[in-house]
């Protein structure tokens, strides 16, 4: 190459310039790089090596060049030079490096993630960045549905599964892939959801398993950049984005946003025997949290931890995600791990972490939702005091309350009230704000719904690891057999368990989050840790032999009720309600009676809690039954809500109506009829609730809303 010029360091990565193309990448330790350019993904050598003089091309921590003349498609690594960190690891210029900052990857066909490893050199076997078009995303064509926190229901799904199986109804050539699933998106807007939660689809390493399986999920990333490869319809990897892109604007056209599963807080190169792929051989004291020794501090489970308190670890997650939004158009993120970014010197927790102050302060990423696990794998769990105020988190306590008290456990009946009320127990006292909970029953790590019914125990052998991996505390119940049945008492229960925990979800106040397949009756055979597993086993069920249809249509219809009647079921504000008894103690155990309403606003929608009798709730650890009915003012109820985990039926006593009541939901009854579309009035002063189930009354003012 004739011209070599100085280039910028910014913006970072590869970018196209007025001459060619301009790289910079931060390498604040180096004491020399190489630039590689290469004639494909697949050659064995480069073509051109480009030295980059430390007094020419590099400003600060950043090194950088530009090169008149070069085009999209061209496909590029470096080498990096320096002194070797305490520990042993750092710089290993024998390895080409991929940059932290490429929008596309190429070389799948010839990489080797064991060459990445000890010291001779991989270049014959390695994966190249590919410089790539930075185009904003056409919002004025395809506008952000910006669905509001209180009407938001999301759907997890992984993008691979979603479509795999042949009877997807998917064009074989679109199977597992972006394509595949804007194929399926009018049956996501048929079952009443308005968010797809995408597992990892920033490229990830397939190699990073035990030998004989891929890494399927996607939680070893490669690059925090480029689209997986694996999700491509075709080998260009220049399509990859532009297929990111078609599946957001068919997303955003139907009403749909999308939010992707993000993982920062480590990376696919493990420890420090792990492979020398992009970040560690850059910046690796920078990028990875250490001792003074060089040994990794591990909070992620995966060998490393990033860390992202350090500026140049910071400035690269921020790019990443202004990259993903406004590049190619997303609608937010859900941070694996993402309490871990919250971690300092030493991975000491910080009130005000760096990453998230900039992360709400930029205006650029203000319009996005976010969302947070609150947990790592230290030990660190923090829900009401996360550190960052406009990200929502999931809540483990709702599913595991939930699931508690439909199993029949013993002091499991406060804290499902406190779930349905928006957890103040959790929050200070007050209810959790919308979009501050996210409420689950099941994730793509843990039972499918229907296993959850299904199994009292993981069945994990499959995964090559004896059992011992996947989460051994599922708070789950067989109801008397291991697995499938032709029991059909069992198998009744079942559904009406499946039947009592998805109206729970979704008549508790917050933004749930529905896992693939649950509405159908998907199974995993008792597999609660499907990551290494790319087959039907963890594939979405399509066929009508497979399908719980009866299912789907109660789940279809109980989100139109969700919908309907937010003011009642999850309002802005959550409703008024009497001052709570303290919840049950050794010191209490006779169960207190709720005191008389004092409201400030008597004309204002409010809730009432009940036992079997009204005003009556029996909060003792031996209880299994619950009630409450949100009041419209002093009208009387417009809604009442009665749950029975107890193993006999129970009677309850229904409250004055603000209009006559309607039966809306009962669990106990067949298919078709526990969410009929025709309302059956009801006029006794009570109703009957069989073991194990739920009914739902409604005013008949407020039915007259419904359209089902």
């Amino acid at each position: 190459m004739s011209t070599i010029l100085r280039g910028r360091p910014w913006p970072l990565g590869s970018s196209l310039s007025e001459l060619g193309v301009n790289f910079s990448v931060a390498a604040p330790a180096a004491n020399r790089v190489e630039l590689l350019l290469f004639e494909s993904g697949e050659a064995a050598s480069p073509c051109e090596v480009i030295d980059l003089e430390g007094d020419r091309h590099r400003s600060g921590d950043y090194w950088h060049v530009e090169l008149p003349g070069l085009q999209a498609g061209c496909c590029y690594g470096y080498r990096v030079f320096g002194a070797l960190a305490p520990g042993g690891h750092g710089f290993h210029p024998g390895k080409v490096l991929l940059d932290p900052c490429a929008r596309a990857i190429d070389g799948w066909s010839v990489y080797e993630r064991g060459a990445a490893t000890g010291a001779s050199p991989n270049t014959d076997c390695c994966l190249k960045g590919v410089v790539c078009e930075r185009n904003r995303f056409d919002f004025d064509a395809h506008p952000r549905p910006r669905h509001s926190w209180q009407n938001t229901v999301v759907y997890e799904l992984h993008v691979g599964g979603f479509t795999k199986a042949e009877d997807s109804g998917v064009a074989a050539e679109h199977r597992g892939s972006l394509l595949g699933v804007i194929d399926k998106i009018p049956y996501l807007k048929s079952l009443g959801v308005t968010t797809i939660e995408l597992l990892p689809v920033q490229a990830f390493d397939p190699q990073d398993a035990p030998p004989g399986r891929d890494n399927v999920w996607g939680y070893s990333p490669l690059s925090w950049f480029a689209p997986h490869q694996g999700y491509v319809c075709g080998d260009d990897p220049l399509l990859a984005r532009d297929q990111m892109r078609a599946l957001v604007a068919a997303c955003h056209d139907a009403g749909l946003e999308v939010l992707l599963d993000v993982v920062y807080n480590h990376t696919t190169e493990g420890n420090s025997q792990g492979p020398t792929l992009s970040w560690r051989g850059f910046a690796d004291r920078t990028y990875y949290h250490q001792n003074d020794k060089g040994q990794y501090l591990d909070v992620s489970g995966c060998g490393n931890s990033i860390a992202a308190h350090q500026p140049i670890s910071r400035e690269l997650i921020l790019e990443s995600l202004r990259c993903w939004a406004l590049e190619l158009g997303v609608d937010g993120f859900r941070f694996d791990l993402g309490i871990a970014l919250s971690r300092g010197e030493g991975l000491k927790p910080l009130d005000k972490p760096a990453l998230f102050e900039a992360m709400e302060a930029d205006p650029l990423l203000s319009e996005l939702k976010l969302v947070s696990e609150p947990w790592d794998c230290g030990g660190l769990y923090r829900l009401n005091d996360f550190p960052a105020q406009r990200i929502g988190t999931w809540n483990g306590r709702f599913r595991d309350a939930l699931r508690s008290f439909w199993k029949g456990d013993d002091d499991s009946t406060w804290a499902l009230a406190q779930r349905l009320r928006s957890s103040p127990d959790l929050y200070d006292g007050k209810a959790a704000s919308l979009g501050r909970s996210i409420n689950l029953l099941t994730a793509h790590d843990g039972f499918t719904l229907l296993d959850l019914v299904s199994f009292n125990g993981k069945h994990n052998l499959a995964n090559g690891e004896d059992n011992r991996d996947g989460e051994n505390h599922n708070t789950s119940w067989n109801h008397g057999v291991e697995g499938p049945t032709s029991d059909p008492a069992i198998r009744a229960l079942r559904k009406r368990q499946q039947r009592n925990l998805l109206t729970t979800l979704l008549f508790a106040r917050g933004v749930p989050m529905l896992l693939m397949g649950d509405e159908v009756g998907r199974s995993q055979g008792g597999n609660n840790n499907t990551w290494c597993q790319d087959t039907p086993l963890s594939w979405m069920i399509w066929s009508e032999t497979h399908c719980d249809k009866a299912l789907l249509t109660y789940a279809q219809r109980l989100l139109k009720v969700r919908s309907q009647l937010a003011e009642l079921i999850n309002p802005l504000v959550a409703h008024s309600e009497p001052p709570p008894p303290p919840a049950p103690s050794a010191d209490t155990p006779e169960t207190p009676e709720s005191p008389e309403p004092r409201l400030s606003e008597p004309e204002g929608l409010w809730r009432q809690w009940h036992g079997v009798e009204l005003n009556k709730p029996d909060w003792a650890s031996w209880s299994h039954c619950l009630a409450y009915s949100v009041q419209r003012g002093s009208e009387g109820a417009a809604l009442w809500i009665g749950f029975n985990a107890y193993f006999k039926a129970m009677h309850f006593d229904l409250p004055e109506p603000s209009s006559p009541w309607c039966r809306l939901i009962d669990t106990a009854l067949t298919a078709g009829e526990d969410l009929p579309t025709a309302l059956e009035p009801w006029s006794p002063k009570g109703v009957p609730l069989e073991a194990r189930s739920l009914v739902v009354m409604v005013a008949r003012d407020e039915a007259a809303k419904l359209k089902l």
